[in-house]
């Protein structure tokens, strides 16, 4: 499972032009989920997306993580992570989660984020949806994070 995180001042996903979420301070998480990921992979990676310390501290350095900074996160699936391009110029996709058990490992990821960062701290696009993302970078911060080596 790997998660792009960037540390953000706001972030929203529309859809078919509405708004479906949006948050202020705190994590955008792409999340992708690849073949042979687990229950064990979710729950690791979102204590550490929760945990990651990306937040400025009182002396400006980053010592400071979602939770202690009470902040947000909006999650969003995101296959498109494990696209290998070292062959061609299309990526192939062969090593992301099919649709079915990915959606199951993505919605247990959210479950525990919630449980991380409390449930009204996070938002959500909509799996398979074709979504737009806003998002101010704050920083910018991205890092990637992932759940096995």
């Amino acid at each position: 499972m790997r998660a792009l995180i960037q540390r953000v001042t706001k972030s929203s996903v529309s859809i078919n032009g509405a708004v479906h979420s949006s948050i202020g301070r705190g994590i955008l998480i792409l999340l992708g989920v690849k073949q042979g990921d687990s229950q064990e992979d979710a729950k690791y990676l979102a204590e550490r997306c929760a945990a990651l310390r990306i937040f400025d501290d009182d002396q400006g350095k980053m010592n400071l993580s979602a939770r202690d900074v009470n902040g947000e996160a909006m999650v969003v699936s995101q296959f498109t992570l494990y696209g290998d391009t070292r062959k061609g110029n299309r990526p192939s996709y062969t090593d992301a989660a099919p649709p079915e058990t990915a959606e199951a490992l993505y919605e247990q990821f959210v479950r525990d984020l919630k449980t991380a960062l409390g449930d009204t701290k996070v938002a959500t696009g909509v799996f398979r949806a074709m979504m737009h993302v806003g998002l101010v970078n704050d920083g910018p911060v991205t890092v990637i994070v992932e759940s096995k080596s």
